[in-house]
């Protein structure tokens, strides 16, 4: 891809060549799959590269060296794939509910050459009650309301360990009305980042939650509930 390695410098991430080739084999399997299978509305190479690699990568800073990673409602692997990439260090699973789009993920690791990546097919709330605090990060990107998201997040985390979650400049309004969601399922704000991507120009908030204690047995409850009924 044109300028991957000098643009993401520029946000303080070096870029192998071979980083930069698997970056390039992800673009192509991307755009393929995406004639036969609805994975994106971004297609050009440029705006892929910025809305969708660049965007799921510049958080990297706030993953510690060699962690658990959980990537819940991955659909076409971002931010997980993107991670991975630039961290290999980091060991990624990647949850989703759609098994077309696990397919996919499966073929990306493979062709890929990915180590310790995994794709699994689950609803979040289903793959929650297997995995209770497994994780020492969980990240979500353009899933749900925030907190919809941290029920289904916040469960899977190590205490300690945090949850970075991607949003939009709306973020405020939907931490507004976290606050019982946060108490509850044992989560504390640690921070919120913002960044600017000036080539898409992109606004992109990161929001860090540390897991501070336990979530009760209870959550995530099943049968949508975190979405249709969310702890408010």
């Amino acid at each position: 891809m044109k300028n991957l390695k000098k643009i993401f410098e520029k946000y303080g991430i070096n870029v192998s060549n071979l980083q930069e080739k698997q970056f390039d084999i992800y673009f192509n399997l991307l755009v393929e799959t995406n004639k036969v299978m609805n994975l994106t509305a971004i297609t050009e190479e440029n705006e892929v590269l910025i809305k969708h690699f660049l965007d799921s990568a510049i958080p990297e800073k706030f993953i510690p060296k060699g962690s658990k990673v959980v990537d819940v409602g991955s659909g076409a692997g971002f931010p997980a794939i993107p991670l991975k990439i630039i961290r290999p260090d980091l060991q990624i699973t990647m949850v989703d509910s759609l098994n077309k789009r696990i397919n996919f993920l499966n073929e990306t690791i493979l062709d890929l050459s990915l180590t310790n990546t995994f794709a699994i097919h689950a609803r979040a709330e289903d793959f929650a009650k297997k995995n209770r605090e497994a994780f020492d990060i969980a990240v979500a990107r353009a899933v749900a309301s925030l907190n919809t998201l941290l029920e289904y997040l916040l469960p899977l985390i190590k205490v300690g360990g945090s949850a970075v979650i991607y949003k939009s400049s709306k973020l405020d309004e939907e931490l507004a009305v976290s606050h019982k969601a946060l108490q509850v399922l044992g989560g504390e704000i640690e921070s919120v980042e913002t960044f600017e991507i000036e080539e898409g120009s992109l606004e992109r908030k990161v929001l860090i939650v540390r897991k501070t204690s336990h979530t009760p047995p209870k959550y995530p409850r099943e049968k949508n509930n975190p979405k249709l009924h969310p702890i408010l």
